[in-house]
């Protein structure tokens, strides 16, 4: 009786012990984390949104193809193709980047 005794507080001890540890590895965000996160998306869609609209006025529109990320493609004055990323920023496309634009859309 001892020993079952001993053996099972043993192993309860050993279990309690690797619960305990796998939960001080645990890593916890804190608020400015957060905030910082929130923060920078809020700006790149910001960005995003501000750099699409002066696309929109100021270059043509590539009518029927997209980006490879199936966003718009626009033509600026020097005759270059170019989309918003997520960021807001211009990326430039080689001829072999540009799409067709699906049927449905």
């Amino acid at each position: 009786m001892n020993k079952k005794y001993l053996v099972g507080l043993l192993t309860l001890a050993l279990a309690g012990t690797v619960s305990l540890s796998t939960q001080a590895q645990e890593k916890k965000k804190t608020l400015g984390e957060k905030i910082e996160k929130t923060a920078s998306s809020v700006g790149n869609k910001t960005a995003e949104v501000a750099v699409k609209g002066v696309s929109k006025v100021g270059d043509k529109t590539y009518k029927g193809k997209v980006a490879p990320d199936g966003s718009d493609v626009y033509i600026n004055g020097k005759n270059r193709k170019y989309y918003i990323n997520k960021k807001g920023a211009k990326v430039y496309l080689k001829a072999s980047q540009i799409k067709d634009k699906p049927a449905g859309k």
